[in-house]
């Protein structure tokens, strides 16, 4: 069951968000223009189903961290560019553990000889790669947009365990490292969802 109800603006009271898209392939997001569309959601009082978070339940040994008020913001910015992109909580859940995975949610800045390649930002994307420039894939919206971006664009995300989703997004040289973060990224779409 769907957790988040669309419906036609007509007549609708809810939360109107207008959203944008971008172009291209998985691992060459790039912003472009793009046709607004309006939609109308419906906004729940109570915490989304843990079942719809994590559908395929947690995979392996779990690891959590303590959030600063910094990472806490960028956690909200991720739930919003989710919402923005008309996706629901599991993508949000996904998005989530993998910033968790690639920067502890921290919207890091070129890190010197400790950078990996030119990767930056919450997903530590790269520009080399076509994410787009320092300044877009350092945004919290954009970056989160772009990485949603290539998630729709994996078949069947939805049914595949998170790690699996993650990883042909991402494509990073440790495939298997998000899925630890899954319950903290649940708990934290469960907690801020509606926040």
């Amino acid at each position: 069951m769907n957790t988040i109800m669309r419906k036609s603006v007509l007549g609708v009271a809810g939360l109107i968000v207008a959203g944008g898209m971008f172009a291209g392939p998985v691992g060459t997001m790039a912003a472009g223009p793009a046709e607004s569309t309006t939609t109308a959601v419906a906004v729940r009082a109570d915490k989304p189903d843990m079942g719809t978070l994590v559908p395929h339940g947690v995979q392996g040994e779990q690891s959590r961290i303590d959030l600063s008020d910094e990472q806490t913001k960028n956690v909200k910015a991720i739930i919003a560019a989710t919402k923005k992109a008309d996706m629901d909580e599991r993508a949000a859940v996904v998005a989530i553990a993998t910033a968790l995975q690639e920067s502890k949610l921290e919207n890091l800045g070129h890190l010197g000889e400790r950078n990996d390649h030119d990767s930056q930002g919450l997903f530590q994307q790269r520009p080399s790669s076509g994410w787009g420039t320092v300044e877009q894939i350092t945004d919290p919206e954009y970056s989160t947009m772009a990485f949603l971006k290539g998630l729709k664009q994996v078949d069947g995300w939805q049914d595949m365990p998170l790690t699996k989703a993650a990883q042909t997004v991402q494509v990073s040289a440790y495939p298997f490292h998000y899925a630890q973060w899954e319950q903290q990224a649940a708990d934290l779409v469960a907690e801020h969802w509606n926040s």
